[in-house]
């Protein structure tokens, strides 16, 4: 049924931005509140406890799992744990929760019931690889991964030929030589993009310029690790 009062919990959700790359990244607020909440609901409960080993946060509260498979039953689950007092922190691997990760169910479910919501905020890969890429920033399309489809990329690529802001995708290193080659063919060999990889990380590369000599330097350079790709409006010139 759905919750429709305002509620007097003193519980509260809070979102916690982790470190994409570089662990000094981490913000003093994002490792308080991991300190001080009840529970930690988190993608990957490796991941997240090798970073508050890292981060010598001696931790007694319990890690909960939360990720894209139960996040629809967990949603409403940890909304109850909020609803009834807990102080819940919802963190991902890297960047924000809710962006291209798990968070957005929570989020709606605790707006439903009238919870608090807040954010530690930090890094997105997205608007770091917008920023370093020397791209127009006065607009952007974020639109996560693409479908991992060949037909369904060009389908893209060509219903966002004449988009008037940058464009922010995500691709994984399996995928990152088909996807330059389906933007080159759809978009053009002089379509100006910006690549960049394991941003904050030791080995960060950003490469920018015409589509076809990025993806030439990408293709002779390391596949390792996540890319963000960034394509510039039709006509601009670096």
């Amino acid at each position: 049924m759905p919750h429709s009062h305002t509620s007097s919990s003193n519980g509260q959700l809070t979102l916690v931005a982790a470190p994409i790359g570089n662990l000094g990244d981490m913000t003093a607020r994002a490792i308080e509140t991991l300190k001080n909440s009840d529970s930690i609901a988190c993608e990957d409960t490796r991941v997240t406890g090798k970073l508050l080993s890292k981060l010598a946060i001696q931790k007694n509260a319990p890690l909960i799992s939360y990720r894209e498979e139960n996040e629809k039953h967990m949603a409403i689950e940890l909304a109850d744990r909020i609803e009834a007092g807990e102080q819940i922190a919802l963190i991902s691997d890297a960047g924000m929760p809710a962006i291209s990760d798990p968070g957005f169910r929570l989020v709606r479910e605790c707006r439903k019931r009238k919870l608090k919501v807040t954010a530690a905020p930090g890094l997105t890969a997205a608007t770091t690889a917008l920023a370093l890429s020397g791209l127009p920033s006065d607009g952007f399309l974020y639109v996560g991964f693409l479908p991992p489809k060949s037909a369904a990329r060009k389908r893209f690529f060509e219903n966002k030929r004449d988009f008037e802001y940058t464009i922010i995708i995500y691709e994984s290193c399996h995928r990152i030589g088909k996807f330059l080659n389906d933007l080159v063919a759809t978009l053009g060999e002089d379509r100006c993009i910006s690549v960049g990889r394991e941003l904050t990380k030791l080995h960060e590369t950003i490469h920018t310029g015409p589509a076809v000599e990025v993806r030439e330097r990408v293709a002779s350079g390391s596949q390792k690790g996540e890319f963000v790709v960034s394509i510039a409006k039709d006509g601009f010139q670096m």
